[in-house]
């Protein structure tokens, strides 16, 4: 909790009784009172994602994209994912919202004294010193102000030194208290996705391509032949008996040579 003040005194000093002499003794007692005001709650959301953690160290990416070095202690908190983490549970891109919910609620302050004092010195109409047991002080006169003196209203003009004085100082202090709620939540980045295998390409191959034929030169191409399948089998058109004729010739002749030549002999 944070205490903001803003201080605005206001001295008054309220006659009860003053005689120009007296056994009164000189005092100086206080009292307090606080006047609560009007209560307001403001919310603030911020959001980032992690970008390094190393011990209680943390650096962050703001949704605006300013980066930011924190240091965590280990008693701060965090929801993620339904979980309850510490800055040593936190990893680089996780998702962080803080909530940040002040109230400030207004108060006044005001701080009573009663003082019982002799008059010192007196410089109409604005200050007056007083003696104390402890030493002279000194007070501003509000404007306007009415002194009783012997059942007579009297103003500053009409104090006079040694003169035993009871009034009320009053000090009031406007004041605000602060309260600040923080809340962190966030999520874990999502699993990575398995990686799909890029589209195997089809393979071509490039070959030249023929070269035109002239126009003049081209002519159309024969169809071509049926092809003529051999015959199973030869046709039975010879015999056996020329051939065996022939070699009875030959054998006929060798010999005819065979005898002159040995005629001859």
């Amino acid at each position: 909790m944070r205490f903001a003040s803003r201080t605005l005194s206001r001295i008054m000093l309220c006659i009860v009784w003053i005689g120009a002499t007296g056994a009164l003794m000189a005092q100086d007692t206080t009292t307090t009172r606080v006047t609560p005001g009007a209560t307001s709650v403001a919310t603030q959301v911020e959001r980032a994602e992690v970008v390094y953690v190393a011990g209680n160290e943390l650096v962050v990416r703001m949704e605006s994209g300013e980066v930011r070095h924190l240091t965590v202690p280990d008693t701060a908190k965090a929801m993620v994912d339904g979980k309850e983490l510490t800055i040593h549970d936190l990893k680089p891109g996780m998702k962080l919202q803080r909530t940040i919910t002040t109230t400030s609620q207004a108060r006044t302050v005001a701080t009573v004294r009663t003082i019982t004092g002799r008059v010192v010195e007196i410089f109409a109409p604005n200050t007056v010193i007083l003696a104390f047991p402890d030493g002279n002080k000194q007070y501003k006169i509000p404007k306007d102000q009415i002194f009783m003196i012997d059942g007579e209203k009297k103003t500053a003009f009409d104090l006079r030194e040694g003169m035993l004085i009871t009034a009320n100082v009053v000090t009031e202090t406007p004041e605000t208290i602060t309260g600040e709620q923080r809340v962190v939540t966030g999520t874990a980045p999502a699993p990575p996705k398995a990686a799909t295998p890029p589209p195997q390409p089809v393979l071509l191959i490039e070959t030249p391509a023929p070269a035109p034929v002239p126009v003049a030169a081209a002519r159309p191409a024969a169809p071509p032949r049926a092809q003529e399948e051999p015959p199973a089998q030869l046709p039975k058109t010879a015999s056996p008996v020329p051939m065996v004729g022939l070699i009875g010739l030959l054998a006929l002749s060798a010999s005819l040579v065979l005898r002159v030549l040995r005629n001859r002999a």
